[in-house]
C-alpha cells in the first residue's frame, strides 16, 4: 500500500486535480438525500473533493488516517477535518445523515469493517455512498489494456460491487441508487503504466513475478504514443440507505 503521508505533496496533481474532484463531488451529491444536514467524507485525503461537497444546509466533515493528508485537508475545510481510522470513528451512534467513501474500499483489506462503522454512525434514513469496482473502471479497452489483459483479475478486489452490497446488507443497509462520473485526467499512458506497475499501484489485480512484470513493461514500452493518455475511466458510485423503522 502507498505511503499516503509521503504522497500528500503530489497527490492532487497526479490524480486528476480539480476536474476529477469536481466530477466526484457532483456525483456524491446526486445520491445524498434532499433532507440531509450532515455528511462525513471518509479518507478525505487533501480535501479536494470534500471542499466541493457543498449544498445549502449541508455541513460537511472529513476524516483521514494519514496525518499528511489531513494537514492539507484542514486548510480547505477549516474546523471540519479529523484524524481518524475509518474503522473507529470518533462519533456516536446514529449521528450523521450521510457517509461518503470515494476511492477508498479498493485500497484496504477491511472493507467489511468500514461498512459496519459507517452503518453504525448513520441515522435512520441516512446513506452510505461508495465507489465500487474502481480498478476495473480503468480497463477502457485500450491498447494498454490489451497488453495487461492476460494478467488482470479483479477477483481479489475488496471494492467489488457484489462484496460491498453483501457487507451493506449484513448491517441492515438497503440499495438506494447509483450513478457514474468521469475520472478526468486519469487516462493511462503506456509510459505511466510502466511506472505505476513498478511502484506497486496495481497490487489489487496484479500478483505476477518480477519476470512477468518485466515482460508487461516491455510490451507496454513497444506501444505507440508513449505519453498520449488513453480514454479516462468512468467510476461508479452506489448508495445504501439505513431504513427508517416504522413501529
Amino acid at each position: 500500500m502507498l505511503d499516503y503521508d509521503a504522497e500528500a505533496d503530489r497527490y492532487d496533481e497526479t490524480r486528476g486535480g480539480v476536474p476529477r474532484a469536481r466530477a466526484a463531488a457532483e456525483a456524491v451529491l446526486r445520491l445524498v438525500p434532499p433532507g440531509a444536514r450532515t455528511l462525513l467524507d471518509l479518507a478525505c485525503g487533501t480535501g479536494l473533493v470534500t471542499e466541493r461537497l457543498t449544498r445549502p444546509d449541508l455541513r460537511v466533515y472529513g476524516a483521514d488516517a494519514a496525518s499528511g493528508m489531513a494537514h492539507r485537508a484542514v486548510r480547505r475545510v477549516p474546523g471540519g477535518i479529523v484524524l481518524a481510522d475509518a474503522r473507529r470513528l470518533p462519533l456516536p451512534d446514529a449521528s450523521v445523515d450521510a457517509v461518503s467513501a470515494v476511492w477508498l474500499l479498493h485500497l484496504v483489506p477491511f472493507t467489511a469493517a468500514i461498512v459496519a462503522e459507517a452503518a453504525r454512525v448513520l441515522r435512520p434514513g441516512g446513506v452510505l455512498i461508495v465507489t465500487v469496482d474502481k480498478d476495473a473502471a480503468h480497463d477502457v479497452g485500450s491498447d494498454i489494456d490489451a497488453v495487461l489483459a492476460s494478467h488482470r483479475s479483479y477477483e481479489a478486489s475488496t471494492d467489488r460491487a457484489d462484496l460491498v452490497a453483501a457487507h451493506a446488507a449484513a448491517h441492515g443497509l438497503e440499495p438506494a441508487g447509483a450513478t457514474r462520473f468521469t475520472g478526468h485526467g486519469q487516462g493511462n499512458t503506456p509510459r505511466g503504466t510502466v511506472e505505476k506497475l513498478r511502484r506497486g499501484y496495481f497490487a489489487s489485480w496484479f500478483e505476477g513475478s518480477p519476470e512477468t512484470a518485466a515482460a508487461l513493461a516491455a510490451g507496454l514500452g513497444a506501444l505507440p504514443d508513449q505519453d498520449r493518455p488513453r480514454d479516462d475511466p468512468e467510476y461508479r458510485l452506489v448508495a445504501y440507505r439505513r431504513p427508517v423503522r416504522r413501529d
